[in-house]
């Protein structure tokens, strides 16, 4: 993510002005604005060859490898985009495609390839739990049997690359095999698997239900051109949609493509909880308004509606004046709290405090329905209190940081839970930020991150500016909220963690409103000494 540069003095106008570009980008690119995947890309790479820019995906591979051999960040997520770099390199190998084609040497590609699959199997052997992305179980066992059966075809030519490396340890394939039994039966495929075609295998392809929606299939590059290899003709739509993603970021593609509703929902909700003004097209309003159904409303066309994408945009339509009947969360209430979708494995801390910030206003407007939502509110905060962990943070299974899932559940709380339930857990939230504050003044999880300390601010000034402590630890963070060129690592979970580019945009921006009305205005934190000094008194 690239932080917008502040190039002069903070003002109320220039955050408005800023707020207005923000806004605008969202009706400029209705797609919405997704970093790119190494997973994803790497997909292509070895199921759709015939797609332009083939070349620069690969040096987009090459360039994006880690000293170590590996891809991706630690914790658990390299594994999924290192074994489809792996994946995608060893099959342009054993297609032996020609130098013309390819771009780097093939040297390079062979150094690459025998560097990751070193990696990988490195980490496969220590037996660490995959991580809680989406599919992931399906997608490292089906990777790491095609990369064996690359490897046998290697040795069974007599080629030397790569051919004397041993078979990749074995992974736990009862979630797949599962999968690939429910396929080849009638019953009906699960829209969430959409997402993940590409790696459902030979059963996967006669399924009649899939096709493309809006020109994708699961909102997912990778998904679409699998589906397409499985067609006896080919689908103009489908081909379009991956021409058009492809020229966006100039051959390399990211995980989810379109997320319109969710970037617009999350985009306009933070600013306006932040009290930042923003003016959407009429248009861009509508089309909120015309995403849900029973059911709630999508991230993107072909996949399932869920509690999240709903409850943000329910939050921001009220927000702005347009009020919808938030009656389709109720699909997903488990009583004591919501799922995401129905059968989903595990919770959602964010989804829930998503939920609750929807029902929350509702229930604060008697023409909305006080009585019919008030039970859940306070239902949904006690929820949150009681799965906050003990040093006060939360986490989530949506994101990487517990800062985001810390400021997601801190300013529902703050916002629409009672007092006596969201008192003690806000302050413990604010302990937990001003604890793990680093030397430099930021926030993040492995590092400093623009992001993940703009999640630390909003904690801190939106859910508890009188608490002590709270202006001045957001006073050492305002420099990393004003850099410019801050690139920093994609931390959403998707099948490969990526940036929802311009709703970080967004909560970075929120965060410096949200400083600025606290009086810690002003190109490094230096607001005017009088107005800062009474905001120390008064915390």
């Amino acid at each position: 993510m690239t932080a917008t540069g502040v190039t002069g003095p903070e003002t109320a106008q220039s955050l408005t002005d800023e707020a207005a570009d923000l806004v605008a980008d969202l009706d400029r690119v209705p797609a919405g604005q997704v970093s790119a995947s190494v997973y994803e890309t790497g997909r292509l790479v070895a199921d759709a060859p015939w797609l332009g820019g083939h070349g620069r995906r690969l040096a987009y591979l090459l360039g994006r490898q880690g000293a170590d051999g590996a891809w991706g960040l630690p914790g658990g997520y390299g594994l999924v985009p290192t074994a489809s770099a792996v994946e995608a390199l060893i099959a342009v190998l054993v297609r032996d495609e020609p130098a013309d084609r390819v771009g780097p040497a093939r040297s390079d590609l062979v150094d690459a390839a025998t560097r990751g699959l070193t990696a990988l199997a490195a980490r496969l052997e220590t037996g660490a739990p995959l991580p809680d992305t989406p599919a992931a179980d399906l997608i490292v066992p089906a990777l790491t049997g095609r990369i064996d059966a690359h490897l046998t075809r290697l040795r069974d030519r007599g080629a030397p690359a790569l051919s004397g490396l041993p078979p990749l340890p074995r992974m736990d394939r009862r979630r797949l095999d599962a999968v690939s039994a429910l396929l080849a039966t009638d019953r009906p495929m699960p829209r969430k698997l959409w997402h993940a075609y590409e790696v459902l295998g030979p059963n996967a392809a006669a399924r009649e239900e899939v096709r493309p929606i809006d020109g994708a299939v699961g909102a997912s590059p990778a998904a679409t051109a699998g589906w397409l290899n499985h067609q006896r003709t080919p689908d103009r739509a489908a081909r379009a949609y991956l021409d058009e993603v492809v020229a966006r970021h100039d051959g390399p593609v990211p995980c989810c493509t379109p997320i319109t509703v969710f970037e617009r929902s999350w985009t306009l909700g933070t600013l306006i909880r932040a009290g930042v003004p923003v003016r959407p097209s009429p248009a861009l309003v509508a089309g909120l308004a015309a995403a849900l159904g029973p059911d709630g409303a999508a991230t993107g066309p072909g996949l399932p509606a869920d509690a999240d994408t709903t409850s943000a945009t329910l939050y921001a339509l009220a927000r702005l004046g347009r009020p919808v009947d938030p009656s389709s969360l109720f699909r997903y209430d488990l009583g004591s709290h919501f799922c995401t979708w129905r059968g989903e494995d595990g919770d959602s801390i964010t989804t829930n405090a998503h939920v609750l910030e929807a029902l929350g206003w509702h229930a604060r407007h008697p023409r909305q329905g006080t009585h019919r939502y008030g039970a859940r509110v306070d239902a949904l905060g006690r929820w949150l209190r009681e799965v906050q962990q003990p040093d006060g943070h939360w986490t989530d299974r949506w994101h990487a940081s517990p800062y985001y899932a810390t400021s997601c559940a801190a300013l529902a709380l703050a916002g629409h839970a009672p007092p006596e339930v969201a008192g003690e857990a806000v302050d413990r939230a604010v302990g937990w930020v001003l604890d793990t504050q680093r030397d430099d003044g930021g926030w993040g999880r492995w590092s400093t991150t623009t992001e993940e300390t703009a999640y630390a601010v909003h904690v801190l000034l939106g859910a508890g500016a009188r608490r002590p402590g709270a202006v001045q630890a957001a006073t050492r963070a305002l420099p990393h909220l004003q850099v410019e060129g801050v690139d920093d690592p994609p931390l959403w979970h998707d099948k490969d963690l990526y940036t929802p580019v311009l709703v970080v945009r967004a909560a970075v921006l929120a965060a410096r409103r949200l400083a600025f009305e606290s009086g810690v205005a002003g190109r490094g934190g230096a607001g005017s000494a009088a107005t800062h000094q009474g905001m120390i008194t008064s915390a």
